[in-house]
């Protein structure tokens, strides 16, 4: 399964509207500065945020964006679904009966697929947002530079 930047930018700007939306909106300028996110992508996967109920936005002056709910009842999950839809990474009729698959009563890799879709979606949803928060401040409590959180670049 591979995540798209909807999802690992999404992530990382609500871990960071987390971490510093405990006192008073944040704005979308403020996000993209410290995560190095474009201020119009940071729009757009606002706007699905939103849609989702995980983010509110607060206007006039002095406005930004707020958490919907408390990051302890947020989860990765909740995040990366709101932004890239189903996590399941293989699509399998046999899982779905109503869907029509003329080798379901027969096939056994489907609970194959079951049991890596299942182990996915379990595992996103038992991690919440304030444990990142907790674990972000945590990482860089000794470093120069608190506000960006980090993500390896692979190939």
């Amino acid at each position: 399964m591979k995540l798209s930047t909807k999802g690992r930018y999404g992530l990382r700007a609500l871990v960071d509207l987390a971490q510093y939306s405990e006192q008073e909106p944040v704005s979308i300028t403020s996000i993209a500065a410290r995560q190095g996110i474009s201020e119009r992508y940071l729009e757009q996967l606002m706007c699905l945020l939103k849609k989702a109920g995980l983010v509110r936005s607060i206007r006039g002056a002095g406005g930004g964006y707020v958490l919907d709910k408390e990051a302890a009842d947020i989860s990765v999950g909740d995040v990366l679904r709101a932004l890239e839809g189903s996590l399941d990474p293989v699509e399998c009729s046999g899982l779905h009966p109503s869907e029509g698959c003329r080798s379901s009563d027969v096939c056994v890799t489907k609970y194959v697929w079951q049991k890596i879709n299942d182990s996915i979606n379990h595992t996103v949803d038992e991690i919440k947002l304030d444990q990142l928060v907790a674990e972000s401040r945590e990482l860089c409590a000794g470093t120069k530079d608190q506000t960006i959180i980090c993500e390896k670049k692979t190939k």
